[in-house]
């Protein structure tokens, strides 16, 4: 059986014969004057004119002297016909009409060139459109050249390329061998420019904003850190966009919205990734009402977009996102699932409860995060869409209380197929009020929940200069991943693998140095 490494000797070979005829097997341009689609799609216009088409070899069939190549683009793919003979014996029913002998121009291949050719090389075709006895849409080829050498050979469709791990390693092969996948992070672009467009199209204004923080904020989560050399300073990746948004509203803007990455040091799951794409905006004059009815509008728009369809199904349940959305009330589905009244229940009292539902109870457990996840025990159970309003003031340290309820804020969160797809809030903009929420999310941060907020005395002096009511809201690409029905690894295009190197790959490059990774001990 033939290995990697005798696969890759041979098409080494075929480069230097290549060369040796001189052939540039990596020119720098490629001419085309259509894709591969448009000629399908506008065949009958085409026929009998001459295009220029580019691809990666999917099949080569030779016969004698004449050959039948298929290359495929981004697009689609599409049939080569070439020939030198003058009277060539067409195969398996294709009748070709006879093309003038292929040019032997320097970089120009013939077809006696072809078995220097391998699947997986890119190459250029300029020829005449035309359509082969059996109906299938060709290009008669006058002028072939050689983009790109391939090295190694592409698992083929038959063979399948199933393993997960050499599937996420290597996702540009995976990509081209489950053209889904592909199709997948087209739809995952569709996306994220069906939300720009919302935005844009309702008078929001994108402001990148930095990566790096000296105080990182806006979330219950643990920081990476990094250490600029030039300020000789550690910073934090971000693990929000929110608090240099709405310093921007201090600065007089009305509606701003970033989307970008943010960076969470936690464990990886199918709904979280240490590193993902999310958005944030935010709407000064506006309220969380506002808000909800907003997202409503923009949930529709860009699943619509995205996908063609507001109807999903789910994890066995059915979600018709063009209905109406009912609302809940925290406070009410706790006391009626739990029978604890989140206001005036004990820790003791929430310990037992996560006890007796069999979920985790740590040592370093307080109220607010076992109410929490009490709430997400039974999250998990809907189907949706649902908005969850009047969520304690303690779960939400930057969000507003409500003037009729100080104990909740008026904040909103959708909750679709048993997750959380997005948060909404009133924004805080009382600077005593936001000032005494930081310090209790510092003490907690000092006591050991390294999730809790830091202190960000700088956003607290923006805040007294002045910010105006405002509205915000954000959500990740856990949306999309959710209503593409895929885990959180499988949705983005190369997730982070601890890097490795297998002994196929050492010998194939001696002259590469591998250093090992340190071995993960457990304690």
């Amino acid at each position: 059986m033939s290995t990697l490494k005798d696969f890759r000797d041979e098409r080494l070979r075929k480069l230097a014969e290549l060369k040796e005829l001189g052939v540039n097997p990596y020119p720098a341009e490629a001419v085309r004057s259509h894709t591969n689609q448009q000629v399908l799609t506008d065949f009958d216009a085409l026929e009998g004119q001459t295009v220029s088409v580019v691809g990666r070899i999917m099949s080569i069939r030779k016969f004698g002297k004449i050959a039948f190549v298929v290359i495929r683009d981004q697009t689609a793919s599409i049939q080569l016909f070439l020939s030198q003979v003058a009277q060539p014996q067409p195969h398996e029913g294709d009748e070709m009409p006879v093309p003038e002998i292929l040019e032997t121009a320097p970089g120009l291949l013939t077809i006696a060139e072809l078995p220097l050719l391998d699947t997986g090389d890119f190459v250029e075709a300029t020829g005449v459109v035309i359509r082969s006895k059996t109906g299938e849409p060709t290009v008669e080829v006058k002028e072939f050249r050689l983009l790109t050498k391939a090295l190694r050979p592409m698992p083929s469709q038959q063979e399948g390329f199933t393993n997960k791990e050499e599937r996420m390693r290597r996702r540009y092969v995976d990509m081209n061998v489950n053209l889904d996948v592909r199709e997948r992070f087209v739809r995952r672009s569709k996306f994220w420019q069906a939300t720009r467009n919302f935005l844009n199209d309702n008078g929001f204004l994108e402001v990148n904003i930095p990566v790096l923080e000296h105080t990182t904020g806006g979330a219950d989560a643990n920081p990476f850190v990094t250490h600029m050399d030039a300020l000789n300073h550690d910073f934090y990746l971000r693990i929000s966009h929110e608090l240099p948004l709405k310093r921007l509203l201090g600065a007089g803007f009305e509606k701003v919205y970033d989307i970008g990455p943010r960076f969470r040091n936690e464990n990886f799951s199918d709904e979280h990734l240490p590193e993902h794409v999310a958005m944030e905006w935010y709407w000064a004059y506006a309220n969380w009402q506002d808000g909800m009815k907003f997202m409503e509008e923009m949930y529709k728009n860009i699943l619509q977009a995205t996908f063609g369809t507001l109807e999903f199904d789910l994890n066995g349940k059915h979600i018709n996102m063009a209905g109406e959305w009912e609302i809940w009330d925290y406070a009410t589905i706790i006391k009626e699932r739990y029978g604890i009244d989140v206001y005036e229940s004990s820790l003791e009292e929430v310990k037992q409860a996560l006890s007796d539902n069999k979920l985790e109870v740590e040592q370093t457990e307080n109220r607010a995060r076992g109410i929490d996840k009490l709430w997400k025990n039974i999250r998990k159970d809907v189907a949706g869409p649902v908005w969850l309003i009047n969520t304690p003031a303690f779960i939400s340290p930057l969000s507003k209380a409500d003037p009729n309820d100080p104990r909740v804020v008026q904040r909103f969160q959708p909750v679709i197929a048993g997750s959380e797809l997005g948060n909404g809030f009133s924004e805080l903009n009382d600077p005593v009020d936001q000032l005494n929420r930081f310090v209790e999310q510092q003490q907690m941060r000092d006591a050991g929940d390294d999730e809790a907020m830091m202190l960000d005395i700088d956003y607290v002096e923006m805040l007294e200069y002045g910010m105006p009511p405002a509205c915000g809201w954000g959500f990740s690409e856990r949306v999309f991943w959710i209503f593409e029905g895929v885990t959180a690894r499988e949705g983005v295009p190369f997730p982070q693998l601890r890097q490795e190197y297998d002994e196929t790959t050492k010998a194939l490059y001696p002259q590469v140095k591998f250093e090992e990774e340190p071995e993960v001990t457990e304690e």
